[in-house]
């Protein structure tokens, strides 16, 4: 008899555990009768009927976090990138969510690689490396749509990485050396050709000014002759005078000069310059 009553206890607590369900916040159940759907239990307290209804699933309805693997994908110009992403996804209708599809995290995860391929294999490789915002709006574009039809709602898909394969990047970073080289070589011509103009203008404005100072120089000379030729009645004397002048600063330079030991003065310099012009006393 007291096994009897023992039983009977186990049978009507096993029976009210059954029957009698807690639904806890973020998650809804769905519920089957006789192996149908009957209903989606959401939050709370519900009661079953035992034996005849199960539960057949639990769904978070919580924003689900399913980060895709890395994958090669091929760009249009053959270039190998590897890439992965990282997408949010909520579960907004959980009947369609647990018969539309037999597993629909994989599927979602599948469903993002295939588009990640097909976005990319449409772009450069330039273009891939630096649209990333654009492939993640085509993204989203893409797959919310197939998403929808299984309950689910796509909050958001992110792009991790979108990078070069190991023997793409080594081939960019050769290209880019070269690049560097090429800009370095370009950059020192210019600057030798910079250079070589900066000189010849050198040149240039320093022959300019030399000839202008010959110019002046004769002007003034030309000037000098001039008044003292207006000062000095007698018609040669300007130019003794003149001769004279320039024949005693170089005297001056050649006593200057370091390698002149001995130096020999005319006893009669107006004698002299007559004699370097010809004309006898």
């Amino acid at each position: 008899m007291q096994i009897v009553s023992v039983v009977l206890i186990a049978f009507l607590f096993v029976t009210l555990w059954r029957g009698v369900r807690i639904v806890p916040q973020g998650e809804e159940w769905v519920v089957e009768r006789l192996g149908k759907y009957l209903g989606t239990l959401l939050p709370g307290l519900h009661v079953l009927v035992p034996y005849i209804d199960r539960v057949a699933y639990k769904v978070t309805t919580k924003d689900l976090i399913l980060d895709i693997p890395e994958q090669e994908v091929i760009t249009r110009d053959n270039a190998v990138l590897i890439t992965n992403a990282i997408a949010f996804v909520k579960v907004t209708d959980t009947q369609s969510a647990v018969y539309g599809v037999t597993n629909f995290q994989l599927a979602v995860m599948n469903l993002v690689q295939t588009s990640l391929r097909a976005i990319i294999g449409d772009m450069d490789l330039d273009q891939a490396l630096s649209s990333r915002d654009q492939i993640k709006a085509r993204l989203k574009e893409s797959i919310s749509d197939d998403v929808a039809d299984w309950g689910l709602t796509l909050k958001s898909v992110e792009i991790q990485d979108i990078k070069p394969s190991p023997t793409m990047q080594k081939s960019m970073e050769l290209q880019a050396a070269a690049e560097r080289e090429r800009k370095a070589t370009v950059t020192r011509a210019e600057g030798d050709k910079q250079a070589a103009i900066l000189e010849a203008e050198a040149r240039l404005e320093s022959a300019k000014r030399d000839a202008e100072a010959q110019v002046r120089l004769a002007a003034a000379s030309a000037e000098a002759i001039k008044r003292i030729a207006e000062s000095i009645p007698e018609k040669e004397l300007p130019a003794y005078y003149l001769l004279g002048e320039k024949y005693i600063v170089a005297l001056k330079e050649l006593a200057q000069s370091g390698s002149s030991k001995t130096l020999v003065l005319p006893a009669d310099l107006l004698k002299s310059l007559e004699g370097m012009m010809g004309r006898r006393a």
